[in-house]
């Protein structure tokens, strides 16, 4: 009798184990614009990857890359309301809703990567405290890359050189801004629009980190890049405050350490990539890619600066300054 107990008792375990894993209590959906490919794209499936792991295949997230759950306002309304659970959405999108974290659109405000990850990590941060009464949570800052401009009608390579141009901007009242101080004309678009308008005319050019300009193969309709570095572009990692505080103590904590892991393995991967994607643009043989002094588009824009301290904090501005290599 104990043999065939045994025997019962092994049969029942080879099948539970033979079976299909059980699935995942929690599924969390998270959306973004970019490619899978983008350097951010490959950090949110790194992060579902972590939350797999560390929870021990208990929380799944499911990544819809390219706005296939809409353009960022749409996503970031999604996550107010809770519609939507996580996404990576850009600073000028969240601006509308939390003005300070515009801060991070300000031309030229940091002097290399270093230098912005210690004030995302710190003032980024603080700031996004702020966003919680609204229905976000900030998770911390991936990184979507350097902006540089590129256009279709001349080579870019002083302030001079823009007068008269369309060029797309995001919706965002600095950047249209810094393009007015420029010289030229924003027009405000979705990224989802973009390559049709660069093609049609609608635009002659737009404002963009490489991996945009290359996944996105802006280089197909775009003849000159100018390497203006005049901003940087953070990605803010949000996930809505209805979905976190359904979370257990314990799930919020896998959030957390796969947020924060896969934020500093996105950040290497995206410098990285920077320099990739530019030997693959100039590889196409399709984009000029041009070298410029930064100095007087700085210059140009420094009023867009002093408009805008009122509204994201001079206290910020000025939090940010002191984070600078001395």
């Amino acid at each position: 009798m104990k043999r065939i107990t045994s025997i019962l008792a092994t049969c029942i375990l080879a099948v539970a184990f033979s079976g299909p894993a059980l699935a995942a209590s929690v599924v969390l959906k998270l959306g973004h614009i970019a490619e899978p490919e983008h350097p951010y794209g490959q950090g949110a499936d790194y992060f579902a990857k972590l939350v797999a792991e560390k929870s021990g295949g208990d929380m799944k997230v499911e990544v819809f890359p390219n706005s296939q759950l809409g353009g960022q306002s749409e996503m970031i309304e999604g996550l107010v309301f809770g519609s939507l659970d996580m996404a990576f959405v850009n600073t000028a999108a969240l601006g509308q809703f939390q003005p300070q974290i515009s801060l991070f659109d300000l031309p030229f405000l940091f002097d290399d990567r270093p230098h912005a990850y210690r004030s995302l990590d710190s003032v980024g941060m603080e700031i996004g405290k702020k966003l919680e009464p609204r229905g976000l949570k900030l998770l911390g800052y991936m990184e979507n890359g350097i902006r540089h401009m590129t256009d279709n009608v001349r080579p870019i390579k002083t302030p001079e050189d823009m007068k008269g141009l369309k060029i797309r901007v995001q919706t965002n009242k600095i950047h249209v801004e810094m393009i007015k101080a420029l010289g030229a004309s924003p027009t405000p678009m979705d990224l989802s629009e973009l390559y049709s308008a660069m093609q049609q005319g609608t635009v002659d050019g737009q404002e963009n980190p490489s991996a945009h300009i290359y996944t996105k193969r802006f280089y197909e309709v775009q003849k000159y890049a100018s390497l203006t570095a005049h901003a940087y572009s953070p990605e803010p990692v949000l996930i809505s405050m209805i979905t976190w505080k359904k979370l257990s103590p314990k799930q919020q904590q896998v959030v957390l350490d796969a947020a924060k892991e896969s934020i500093d393995w996105q950040r290497k991967v995206s410098e990285k990539a920077d320099n990739d994607y530019w030997d693959k643009i100039r590889a196409t043989g399709k984009m000029e890619v041009i070298t410029v002094d930064r100095k007087p588009f700085r210059e140009a824009t420094r009023e867009v600066t002093a408009k805008f301290a009122p509204m994201v904090g001079q206290d910020n501005i000025d939090k940010v300054d002191a984070l600078r290599d001395k």
